[in-house]
């Protein structure tokens, strides 16, 4: 399997952790994100799918040269779902995700 950009291991490292600080620092200050093709606030979607729900990412696929990923991505808000997510890296962050059901 392709491995993950290395600024991409650490954000799904950050989310598995479910370490807020970490995964914010992960990301540029200006970072954005869409959910299902919609626009989302990043601190209040995390708040709500990740660090409020005990979200766990298992990567399934790695492609693009590690920038995208199929996981099998659980929280308890919605249970088990496959989720694809896409990455922009700039300068060592992720600066924008892109993620829905695969």
């Amino acid at each position: 399997m392709t491995q993950l950009d290395p600024v991409v291991q650490e954000f799904v490292d950050a989310l598995n952790a479910n370490d807020h600080d970490r995964f914010f620092a992960a990301l540029t200050d200006d970072a954005t994100m869409s959910d299902d093709g919609v626009e989302r606030n990043i601190a209040q979607w995390t708040d709500s799918e990740v660090f409020g729900s005990n979200a766990r990412m298992q990567v399934e696929s790695v492609g693009d040269g590690g920038t995208e990923l199929v996981a099998d991505y659980t929280n308890s808000r919605w249970g088990s779902m496959r989720t694809s997510w896409r990455f922009a890296v700039q300068d060592g962050k992720v600066s924008r995700f892109e993620t829905g059901q695969a």
